[in-house]
């Protein structure tokens, strides 16, 4: 599968997520024609989590959350997207670039890890299996054998 102009925005809009949160690096991702898949490493923080702001009672959040990182995320390659559409004739989308929500899974050891890095590596070529591939032309256990 190789990338169109679009799917080479998302992955270079991936790349940048360090810059813009410095606590996070990142590790397997791929883009496919419908959806992405990313491993997203959250830096272990010593006093993360909400913490008062001077005189006003109020919080804020030292450490992103993964919906921090995927919402900033989605709004950096929508606006990109736009642009594209605007200045270079990308087709336009009908209502929104993203769904609303995502998938999100705790790795917890090294071997959920590699199999969820395996899992990534290997969409590509079963995308013809895939559930929401329109094209697709038999069923995808990949996910179930691995998990």
């Amino acid at each position: 599968m190789s990338l169109n102009d679009a799917g080479w925005m998302v992955w270079d809009q991936w790349q940048t997520l360090p810059k813009r949160f410095n606590t996070v690096a990142l590790d397997t991702f791929v883009v496919m024609p419908n959806h992405v898949h990313g491993i997203i490493i959250i830096a272990e923080t010593v006093g993360a989590g909400l913490v008062p702001t001077q005189n006003t009672g109020a919080t804020t959040r030292v450490a992103p959350t993964v919906g921090d990182i995927v919402g900033a995320f989605k709004s950096i390659t929508t606006i990109q997207y736009i642009r594209n559409v605007h200045n270079h004739g990308w087709p336009p989308f009908a209502v929104k670039l993203w769904q609303r929500n995502y998938y999100e899974h705790v790795i917890r050891n090294e071997e959920s890890l590699d199999r969820i890095r395996q899992y990534i590596a290997e969409n590509p070529v079963r995308w013809h299996f895939v559930r929401e591939n329109p094209c697709r032309t038999g069923d995808d256990d990949l996910w179930d054998r691995l998990f």
